[in-house]
């Protein structure tokens, strides 16, 4: 099978939330799909593994917060590669509590949603939640974040939990500068981009970087990256 025609089919990048009496929670996903206009229904595909997948077939409602593309990767990488069962991700974020009661972002998003589930459909590892619309608001007119933009502009990877997920060859093509990968959450430097959001400016070689710098997905330090052979 050609994994690659995978990759032709387009995604976005979006914040999915719930909340319980007790918990509220968040996760990235790149699978948010409108399934019908009237009642407008719209669906997610949630990892069984995560807390959010728990708090949504607990509290039977979800928020979709459709991120920008000038969504930093420090946020992507604490939505999308840390546990809520270990730390309160809504801490220091800017957000509002919805009609639903459920966590809205209110910086780097250009649409909010909240929905309540009508059906679950399991289908393995995941399960894909549908929710008929109850609120919706445009937040911002900036463009969306795609996954496309996320993996190519970004560097970012899927977590290994995410249903577009593929364990990728180890290629360093080209005869350009050296490329390395994050071995904690696959976050590839790719020396062309930099890290803007660092203030790493394009060009720099992954040698020239300060031994500050931290990963700008998950924060570890450069002793965890890996040359891409």
């Amino acid at each position: 099978m050609d994994y690659e025609a995978l990759f032709k089919v387009t995604y976005g990048m979006y914040v999915i939330t719930s909340k319980t009496d007790e918990k509220k929670n968040g996760q990235i996903a790149n699978v948010v799909f409108q399934v019908v206009a009237e009642p407008p229904t719209i669906a997610i595909c949630i990892n069984k593994q995560n807390l959010t997948h728990d708090i949504i077939q607990k509290s039977k409602v979800f928020g979709i917060s459709v991120l920008s593309q000038d969504a930093p990767l420090k946020l992507i990488g604490l939505f999308g590669f840390k546990s809520g069962r270990e730390i309160d991700k809504f801490k220091d974020i800017n957000h509002k509590v919805g009609v639903t009661g459920v966590p809205l972002l209110k910086d780097y998003c250009i649409a909010n949603l909240e929905a309540k589930v009508v059906n679950a459909v399991d289908v393995g590892t995941h399960v894909v939640f549908m929710g008929e619309i109850v609120n919706a608001e445009v937040v911002d007119e900036k463009e969306p974040m795609t996954y496309a933009y996320y993996h190519e502009i970004k560097g970012g990877k899927s977590p290994k939990t995410a249903p577009t997920y593929v364990e990728e060859r180890k290629e360093n093509k080209g005869s350009g500068k050296k490329k390395y990968r994050c071995k904690v959450c696959g976050y590839i430097y790719n020396p062309k981009n930099g890290d803007p959001d660092s203030g790493v400016a394009p060009g720099t070689p992954f040698e020239k970087l300060s031994d500050n710098w931290v990963c700008p997905v998950c924060g570890v330090g450069k002793d965890e990256f890996e040359e891409i052979r």
